[in-house]
């Protein structure tokens, strides 16, 4: 990749100096080093579409954000993600791109406000349509439009998404009630702050008080 361009800088060299060049002999030289580097160019390996996307981030300038910040929706043939980034529809079309496969998407918005700015998702849920898929352009806003392969309604973006709800689900979803209750409450005490935790004992503690008197028979 490096070699390619170094290629390309001495091509330009070459051209700029036959632009100065007036003897005939410097002339034919020069002629004969452009058509020698032209043809080395030409007989390098094309890029695969991922060094294409390597080589677009390796030669941006500035400094370079991942977007983390998203809003989503869908409609029976797509999935709208809704990414916004102040003053976008200024930017030249060509300085936002999306690079799409079946299970993933890639948007690179360069050079917006001296920054570039860069969303991946990876293990989208399910296929999209590479080529029926697009991005749209609005005022502060950057529409990625993914043309579901199938007309069904997803539960979540990702199969990363999908697996944590599921994992989440199961460990409250239980046959014995009083197990999913203990489990939920051991879940609210670990992420509450002071106050809830608070609460949670002082319900704990009301609860043993009253199964001890034969009020309740069930333990939460």
């Amino acid at each position: 990749l490096l070699f390619v361009n170094q290629l390309q800088r001495d091509l330009e060299e070459v051209k700029e100096l036959l632009t100065k060049a007036t003897r005939k002999r410097l002339r034919d030289v020069l002629m004969m080093e452009k058509h020698k580097l032209e043809l080395e160019i030409k007989n390098q390996p094309p890029l695969k579409p991922k060094e294409v996307a390597e080589e677009e981030k390796s030669s941006l300038g500035g400094y370079t954000v991942k977007i983390n910040n998203y809003g989503w929706d869908q409609s029976d043939k797509f999935i709208k993600i809704y990414i916004s980034l102040n003053g976008v529809q200024k930017l030249p079309a060509e300085n936002v791109q999306v690079n799409f496969t079946e299970r993933s998407f890639d948007l690179l918005v360069k050079n917006l406000n001296g920054k570039n700015y860069t969303m991946t998702f990876n293990n989208l849920l399910k296929p999209i349509s590479v080529e029926g898929s697009s991005r749209k352009i609005k005022t502060d806003t950057v529409l990625v439009m993914c043309r579901k392969k199938r007309e069904e309604k997803w539960d979540c973006l990702t199969q990363v998404e999908k697996e944590s709800k599921e994992k989440e689900k199961a460990a409250y979803d239980t046959s014995d009630p009083s197990e999913g209750l203990m489990n939920l409450l051991r879940k609210m005490y670990a992420e509450g702050d002071d106050e809830m935790k608070r609460t949670i004992n002082k319900a704990w503690v009301e609860s043993r008080e009253k199964q001890s008197k034969g009020d309740i028979p069930m333990d939460i």
